[in-house]
């Protein structure tokens, strides 16, 4: 059984709708369980670490009995902006919470799988990063999610860590929700051309994330082993780099392309320095996908691709 930390979430909500698609049974929990109290925790897990359901709805009596085999942490401090006048309560959460996680996860013979970012990285560099490469935060969200990172190490073995980046969903707001909006409402929208990174289809991650699951899964009932994947930390975006303005610019043309924005609007390019922001934005912050890619097999989409299949889909609502 999966427990989702974080189910109401943008990648929160597309986990859930693939593990009730894939009939895993999951428990879910949100700001109802505060994962800054170890005790809150600790009370949802022992009350709910013996029941499960596979429609990922609060579990009731009755249910088919079952333990917790994976914990999915997906909750977050994720105001970049916010945070760095909020130092405190970013730590909090991205810190001290997930601290109290690993510890509960660990407890109950679980492993777990985090949801991190390329902001742990300073992107002063012009390669892409590997899992290797030195942490260098320079906000106050890319130093406390680093901080979370390192109390799991420290605290358990069984982990997997994903970073990810320029996330986009169904469910919440995203950068393609605001453009697709701003470009029906603007004549004209201006965008950062020199920061460049690799969006990412929630989709895309948390079908990378089953594939973690369900492959160890079967390398358990095949092989007696606990994980096909070594554990640690991985790198996971859809494939290729852009720039926050190239992104725009594709957005308007699929946008326009399967009738999600319906009036003329021009994308226009300006400097990072021309539109400043309490938090310091990585300038190239592409990750490598290779160990990933290699080690679990799978084939993920170009950020074209994905955004494309996105922009089409019927579940597109800008919100």
């Amino acid at each position: 059984m999966v427990w989702l930390i974080g189910c109401k979430g943008m990648l929160g909500c597309e986990i859930s709708k693939q593990l009730t698609e894939k009939k895993i049974p999951w428990i879910g929990s949100d700001i109802d369980v505060d994962i800054t109290s170890s005790e809150e925790l600790s009370k949802f897990a022992s009350s709910h670490s013996s029941r499960a359901n596979t429609t990922g709805l609060t579990v009731s009596r009755g249910t088919v009995p079952g333990k917790i085999d994976w914990v999915i942490n997906c909750a977050a401090y994720t105001a970049v902006d916010k945070a760095e006048a909020d130092a405190e309560l970013a730590e909090r959460l991205n810190a001290d919470g997930t601290l109290n996680i690993a510890r509960v996860t660990r407890q109950l013979g679980a492993k777990l799988i985090h949801i991190s970012t390329d902001y742990v990285f300073d992107g002063k560099t012009a390669v892409p990063y590997t899992e290797d490469s030195l942490k260098c935060p320079v906000s106050v969200y890319g130093k406390t999610k680093s901080l979370g990172e390192d109390y799991i190490s420290k605290e358990m073995t069984q982990y997997y860590i994903l970073r990810t980046a320029w996330l986009y969903g169904f469910d919440g707001r995203n950068f393609v929700y605001t453009m697709t909006k701003a470009m029906n409402a603007n004549e004209r929208v201006t965008v950062v051309s020199d920061q460049k990174g690799t969006p990412t289809c929630a989709v895309d991650l948390a079908a990378a994330i089953l594939k973690i699951i369900e492959t160890s899964a079967k390398a358990k009932s095949l092989f007696g082993k606990n994980s096909a994947l070594p554990y640690g930390v991985y790198n996971f975006t859809n494939l290729g780099e852009t720039s926050w303005f190239e992104f725009a610019q594709k957005i308007y043309e699929l946008g326009k392309k399967f009738a999600k924005i319906k009036s003329d609007c021009e994308v226009v390019s300006c400097l990072t320095e021309d539109y400043p922001t309490a938090a310091v934005r990585p300038v190239y912050s592409v990750l490598d996908k290779s160990r990933i890619q290699s080690l679990l097999k799978i084939k993920i989409p170009s950020w074209q691709e994905s955004l494309e299949k996105f922009i089409k889909s019927d579940r597109f609502v800008a919100r």
